[in-house]
C-alpha cells in the first residue's frame, strides 16, 4: 500500500475513482470538449494541488484528444495537410501559455470565459445553419493559423475551459466545415494545444506521472467510445452536447468562489 501511494500519490480506490471519471469525462470530451471541467475539480477533491490537477490533467488529455483524433482520421474526417500550419502554431501558443499560466494570474479569465461559453452556448442552439454540410470559407488554412489557432491554443495552455469548443466553433464559422468535420478537426488542434502544454508541464515538478498514465489509459478508451458515437449521430448528437457541456462548463466558472458572482451568492 505505501509503495502504491508513493508511485500515485493516492490510495488505490481513489485512483479507480478517477480512472472513472477520465473514461466518462473523454467520452464528453471527444464530442463537445470540455473533459477538464470533470477531471481537475474531480482531482482536486482526491487530494492534487490545483497546479498538480491542472499539469496530470494535461497527460491524461493528451491520451484522450489522441484516441479521438486517431479514431475521426481513420473515418477520414481530418484534413491533416489544411491543418498543419495551425497545428504548429498550436503547439507552440500552447506551450506559450502553459508558460504565462505559472507567472501571470488568470483573475480576468475567470470572471469573462463563463459570459463567452454562454454566448457560444446561444448561438449553437439559435443557429439553424450547424448542419453536417459544408458551408462559405470565410478564412483560409493559413490565416487561420496565424489570427484563430494561437490565441485559443495560448488559451488553453494558460487557462483551459472551453479550449476545444473554441476550435469548434471557429472551424465551423470561419472555415467553413460542417459540425462532424470540425469536431474531428478541433480534436486534431487539441492533440498540439494538449501536448504543448505538457511539454512544459513535464518539466514544472507538478505533473503526477504515474497517476497521469493510469488516468489517460482510461481516457483512451472513453475518447474511442464517444468519437464513434459522434460519427454515427453525426450534428444530432454534437450540437446538443456542445450546448450542454458549454453551459456546464460556464455555470461552473460562475459559481467558483474566485468568481465575483460566485463571491456574491456566498454572501462574500
Amino acid at each position: 500500500m505505501d509503495l502504491f501511494v508513493s508511485l500515485f500519490h493516492l490510495p488505490p480506490e481513489s485512483v479507480l475513482l478517477l480512472a472513472a471519471v477520465s473514461f466518462v469525462a473523454a467520452i464528453v470530451d471527444s464530442i463537445a470538449g470540455g473533459g477538464g471541467l470533470l477531471n481537475v475539480p474531480a482531482m482536486m477533491l482526491a487530494g492534487l494541488p490545483p497546479v498538480s490537477a491542472v499539469a496530470t490533467n494535461k497527460l491524461q488529455g493528451t491520451f484522450g484528444v489522441l484516441s479521438s483524433a486517431r479514431t475521426y482520421a481513420r473515418a477520414g474526417l481530418i484534413d491533416a495537410r489544411a491543418m498543419r500550419g495551425s497545428f504548429i502554431a498550436a503547439f507552440v501558443a500552447a506551450g506559450i501559455g502553459a508558460i504565462a499560466a505559472q507567472m501571470i494570474p488568470s483573475t480576468l479569465l475567470r470572471v469573462i470565459v463563463p459570459f463567452i461559453l454562454l454566448g457560444l452556448a446561444l448561438f449553437v442552439a439559435l443557429s439553424p445553419k450547424l448542419t453536417d454540410s459544408e458551408s462559405r470559407v470565410r478564412m483560409a488554412p493559413l490565416p487561420y493559423a496565424l489570427a484563430v489557432a494561437p490565441p485559443i491554443a495560448f488559451y488553453d495552455g494558460f487557462f483551459g475551459p472551453g479550449g476545444g469548443t473554441f476550435f469548434f466553433i471557429t472551424l465551423v464559422t470561419l472555415a467553413g466545415l460542417g459540425v462532424t468535420r470540425a469536431a474531428a478537426n478541433a480534436k486534431f488542434l487539441n492533440v498540439a494545444s494538449n501536448a504543448g502544454a505538457l511539454a512544459l508541464f513535464a518539466f514544472s515538478g507538478h505533473l503526477y506521472w504515474a497517476l497521469g498514465l493510469v488516468l489517460g489509459l482510461a481516457a483512451w478508451f472513453g475518447a474511442r467510445i464517444g468519437a464513434r458515437a459522434a460519427l454515427s449521430k453525426g450534428a444530432a448528437l454534437i450540437k446538443p452536447l456542445v450546448i450542454i457541456v458549454s453551459s456546464l462548463m460556464a455555470l461552473r466558472l460562475l459559481f467558483d468562489p474566485t468568481h465575483p458572482v460566485g463571491a456574491w451568492l456566498r454572501g462574500g
